[in-house]
């Protein structure tokens, strides 16, 4: 059971909490090692809350839980963090900056 998607990461309420916490804090970690994915998709994907899937971009994978979240389908969230940053390609184009919006990426249960 696999699918392709786009992923996008971002910043949420959680994560900027953590973060002030600490990024070694158990909010930090609790708030970013985690997918959000639209729950059609994920019943198609015969996916539940909290099951571990992984989350595999031409730049890297990880293995997180996944939880229904309010997204179009064909769409994944990944709060901004350590995990999400294993999916993001280096490569800058000259911006100083990598595409953290629109990546490929495929998803298979664990």
């Amino acid at each position: 059971m696999n699918g392709q998607f786009t992923l996008i990461t971002g910043r949420t309420q959680a994560q900027g909490r953590g973060l002030h916490l600490g990024r070694d804090s158990e909010a930090y970690q609790r708030a970013t090692r985690l997918v959000e994915m639209n729950s059609d998709d994920m019943a198609e994907l015969g996916l539940v809350d909290g099951r571990l899937v992984r989350i595999s971009t031409s730049a890297g994978e990880v293995q997180v839980p996944v939880q229904a979240g309010n997204l179009p389908r064909g769409m994944l969230f990944m709060p901004m963090g350590p995990a999400a940053n294993l999916l993001v390609e280096v490569e800058t184009e000259g911006t100083g900056m990598p595409s953290f919006k629109g990546l490929t990426a495929e998803v298979k249960a664990v």
